[in-house]
């Protein structure tokens, strides 16, 4: 069964479900008509700013009995891995003092342009907050009780991708990042099972990782994450080059037929595993 909102879709388990759900944040590329109307940032951004295509590897999830829920809409938007009260006063108005540009609403693309007209507006805001950042986590929420009541633990894997070198503004800077990126904030949102499983597959499929090294994770993988609750987040940052031409933005097919396998391969195992 499957469901779609306008914020998200949700691909329920097509075999027996486990104790896994998959969540990608951000690669939708859809705007609402307000929203665009507040937009300065150019048309590239959108594509080069989101996830593309992560929803596509992480596809076959529901053939392994996880369920797969993945926001249409573009980060520009708002971006569902910030805090709802994540905001500066650039950004909207009457924010609090913040100074990083790419809070609940993005200020700036990655590249440094401006990605608003302005701040945008409390009642723009709110709208936001109440038409897409709530009801998107109100469904994680829900879904992790389900899994925690009929499994006795759940687990979350968010799901993004990252530029294969650092930009301008990271500590990173031109450097070029590993094959796989697991955020645990320093281990504490996901028991040791769930990271040694990562760990095991990125190395039995030849890819490098490094842990929190950029991504430490974001507000789903702090917010969630309570190993202690039998609730396990884990957000796993997968090199754009191991897929895609960064350049054009167009799928490498070959690269990315291997990766889906990988991820399929990540999520199916994770779905084995048996957590206190």
């Amino acid at each position: 069964m499957s469901l779609s909102t306008v914020t998200f879709t949700l691909l329920e388990p097509r075999t027996e479900p486990n104790a896994v759900l998959v969540e990608v944040p951000h690669a939708g590329l859809e705007l609402d008509a307000q929203a665009l109307a507040t937009l300065a940032a150019p048309a590239r951004a959108l594509g080069a700013d989101a996830d593309l295509y992560v929803d596509e590897l992480y596809a076959d999830a529901p053939d392994t009995g996880a369920a797969l829920i993945a926001s249409r809409v573009s980060r520009y938007v708002c971006d569902l891995n910030r805090a709802e009260t994540d905001v500066d006063p650039l950004a909207v108005e009457g924010g609090s003092a913040r100074s990083s540009p790419h809070g609940f609403v993005w200020r700036t693309t990655t590249e440094g342009r401006p990605a608003l007209l302005g701040p945008v507006s409390q009642a723009e805001y709110q709208r936001r907050v109440a038409h897409y950042h709530r009801p998107y986590h109100r469904r994680i929420a829900e879904l992790l009780e389900e899994r925690r009541a009929r499994h006795g633990f759940a687990i979350v894997l968010c799901a993004h991708s990252m530029p294969s070198r650092g930009r301008d503004g990271h500590d990173d800077a031109g450097v070029e990042r590993a094959d796989v990126v697991p955020g645990t904030r320093g281990r504490t949102t996901a028991g040791a099972p769930v990271i040694a499983l990562v760990e095991r597959l990125a190395a039995e499929h030849g890819m490098r990782l490094r842990h929190d090294e950029p991504y430490r994770g974001g507000f789903t993988t702090g917010n969630y994450g309570r190993p202690g609750d039998r609730i396990h987040a884990i957000q796993i940052e997968l090199a754009r080059r191991l897929y895609m031409d960064e350049r054009t933005l167009a799928k490498r097919p070959a690269e990315f037929t291997r990766l889906r396998a990988f991820c399929k391969s990540l999520v199916e195992e994770l779905g084995r595993l048996k957590l206190g």
